[in-house]
């Protein structure tokens, strides 16, 4: 819906534009969490939370750093960095300055995101502008719920006080309570259930028809 509303606003598109979202596919998030990666990265058990992106500056992956930084001085916790990009040195050097570094695993860019979505315990996602935010949604697959920021397509997927919670772009201190309650212990694993609930709303199964039936209606109608 945001890209539409965006696409009639810039374009000054008369013709009415209907929306079919984003999907994921279920069966790449049936596999167990590799337990030994999990392990490996969170020696001590504590909870991961996880930031998945391109590290461009519309991602604001300083305010991820400074909303685990809020978060790690109440409870023990562990940060995954997955992907590169421009950001991605200021990122480090925030960690350093905040003395993160030992709590804070940058990961690269991996083959596979789904991976580290799968040993995580929560998505922070405080993006400028997103319009649909497609990984929030793979983490919701995942049974990851998510804090974000409140743009775009995001509150599309991420439903407030059910899958997560949603913020005013930079607004990390309550992003940082937003994570601490969820992570406690009698609130993580209803989160997590409604996560995926929510995802299973945007399966293949249930979007691809959506655009089958889409493009049936543009090819009849060219062809009358």
């Amino acid at each position: 819906q945001s890209l539409k509303d965006d696409t009639v606003r810039l374009f000054e598109v008369s013709r009415d534009v209907e929306v079919v979202h984003n999907f994921v596919c279920p069966s790449h998030f049936e596999r167990p969490p590799d337990v030994e990666f999990r392990s490996q990265l969170s020696p001590k058990g504590a909870p991961i939370l996880c930031h998945v992106s391109n590290f461009r500056p519309v991602k604001r992956v300083l305010d991820v750093i400074d909303t685990f930084a809020r978060v790690r001085a109440k409870r023990e916790v562990t940060l995954l960095m997955v992907g590169d990009g421009p950001d991605r040195a200021r990122a480090e050097a925030r960690c350093r300055a905040l003395d993160l570094a030992q709590d804070v695993v940058f990961l690269g860019k991996v083959k596979n995101p789904i991976e580290p979505l799968l040993i995580s315990d929560l998505l922070l996602l405080p993006s400028e502008t997103e319009s649909f935010g497609l990984v929030a949604l793979e983490a919701m697959a995942a049974g990851v719920p998510v804090v974000s920021s409140n743009v775009g397509g995001l509150p599309e997927v991420n439903v407030q006080e059910e899958t997560g919670y949603l913020r005013e772009v930079g607004d990390v201190e309550g992003m940082a309570q937003d994570a601490l309650a969820i992570l406690d212990d009698g609130a993580l694993r209803s989160f997590k259930q409604r996560a995926k609930a929510r995802a299973a709303e945007f399966t293949i199964n249930r979007i691809l028809p959506q655009y089958l039936e889409l493009y049936h209606r543009a090819l009849g109608s060219s062809v009358s």
